[in-house]
């Protein structure tokens, strides 16, 4: 079964009110084993230029979805709501 992973791209426009993600956000994360495979400032070749990017590895599409759907990961999200835009997308790897 393939890896799947969470690609993100994150501008913070609220950073007091985005440390509640960060508090809670790690929780879910060491629940359904994600490893962060980068994270940080990018170079934005094309497309709209994000603050931050991050690539997230699962061990399946399954486990990913889980943990986005997690009542942890709920609340994170709710504490973000405000406080930054983002876009995620859970993408397959070759296997």
């Amino acid at each position: 079964m393939p890896k799947a992973y969470w690609i993100a791209n994150v501008t913070v426009t609220d950073p007091e009110a985005y440390q509640g993600y960060q508090a809670i956000a790690p929780e879910a994360f060491a629940e359904f084993g994600a490893r962060f495979l980068a994270r940080g400032e990018a170079q934005t070749l094309e497309g709209r230029d994000w603050q931050r990017r991050v690539v997230i590895e699962f061990d399946n599409v399954a486990q990913a979805q889980a943990c986005y759907d997690s009542a942890t990961y709920r609340a994170a999200r709710a504490r973000r709501a405000n406080a930054c835009e983002a876009d995620i997308a859970i993408i397959e790897g070759l296997a």
